[in-house]
């Protein structure tokens, strides 16, 4: 896991290849090279990820390696299920952030950071993550692509 890297407010197709271009690389600067050139990029169907700039700048940067609308490999709309940032991050990280009422924006982006370090932190998560996310597949492949939670 690398950040948390808080996004402007409003995100456009500009600010996001600011963002690819300008502050990821900084962000991958201390994944191993091997890492780097193997490692694919998945984003979700937002305007501003698949406007032209952006997929442009995802084909020459991760040529063939990117998931979202209008790739190669599209993210199946609506599939929550084998997306671990939908089954388990969201949910860790608005735990931990929210556990009480948070009084300001600043208190917002400290939590964040905080629960981001936390769940870093934690021995093993991202195995089980790993796991899960293969037993998901394996679900969902058993279930010839339909509903599969009651499987798990």
């Amino acid at each position: 896991m690398i950040g948390p890297y808080i996004l402007p407010e409003r995100l456009d197709a500009h600010n996001y290849v600011v963002f690819l271009r300008d502050v990821l690389p900084e962000l991958l600067e201390d994944v191993p090279i091997e890492i780097r050139q193997n490692m694919w990029f998945q984003h979700d169907g937002a305007p501003a990820h698949s406007a032209r700039i952006v997929r442009d700048h995802l084909n020459e940067n991760f040529p063939g390696r990117w998931i979202g609308r209008f790739s190669d490999f599209p993210w199946p709309a609506r599939s929550p299920d084998l997306n671990p940032l939908d089954f388990f991050f969201w949910g860790c990280m608005k735990d931990l952030v929210y556990s009480t009422p948070v009084a300001d924006e600043q208190e917002l982006i400290a939590r964040i950071a905080a629960a981001a370090l936390e769940i870093q932190s934690k021995e093993g998560v991202f195995a089980s993550v790993r796991d899960a996310m293969a037993k998901r597949c394996n679900a969902c492949i058993e279930a010839n692509g339909g509903n599969f939670e009651h499987r798990l």
